[in-house]
């Protein structure tokens, strides 16, 4: 019998207990309540208007491990001065230098891409370019591609006598 009754209370304590947990749950459901907000979406960079000479580089073969390196060049076209603000190539293999100068209309300015190979075969990379045109940002990709050749080995031809 006195564990039927020492159930009971402990049943009971168990129960009051959890009872007041979904309280609070609700209580603090709805204090967390929050007002929607207006969301903003980004706005994209404009395509570039620059003139550029080439838009595509074509290194034709070329040997692993042995840097090779073009020079895009551009006239501004636009009526304003411009300013290359960024330049990121796609991957590690590629570095850039570029003119960090502002460009009068008229006036040319470049990009410069180096590619170091680290494995054969055909390659196709990327660089980015955002410039301020007009008082906003934008952006042109140019490319080059090209194919890397294992380097010549010499081999030596062993005499038997």
């Amino acid at each position: 019998m006195k564990s039927i009754k020492l159930s009971i209370v402990a049943l009971f304590i168990a129960s009051a207990s959890f009872a007041q947990l979904k309280d609070a749950k609700t209580e603090t459901a709805k204090a967390i309540q929050v007002t929607p907000t207006e969301v903003k979406t980004p706005v994209a960079p404009k395509q570039s208007n620059i003139k550029w000479d080439q838009e595509m580089h074509d290194f034709g073969d070329i040997e692993k491990g042995k840097p090779v390196t073009y020079e895009f060049s551009f006239t501004n076209t636009t009526k304003e001065t411009i300013l290359i603000t960024n330049v990121r190539p796609a991957c590690g293999c590629t570095a850039a230098n570029y003119t960090k100068t502002p460009i009068k209309p008229g006036e040319k300015g470049m990009v410069a891409a180096t590619f170091n190979a680290a494995s054969g075969g055909q390659f196709q990379k990327s660089v980015t370019i955002t410039t301020t045109e007009n008082g906003a940002e934008a952006v042109k990709t140019l490319s080059f591609k090209g194919k890397v050749l294992e380097p010549a080995t010499e081999k030596k031809e062993e005499i038997k006598s």
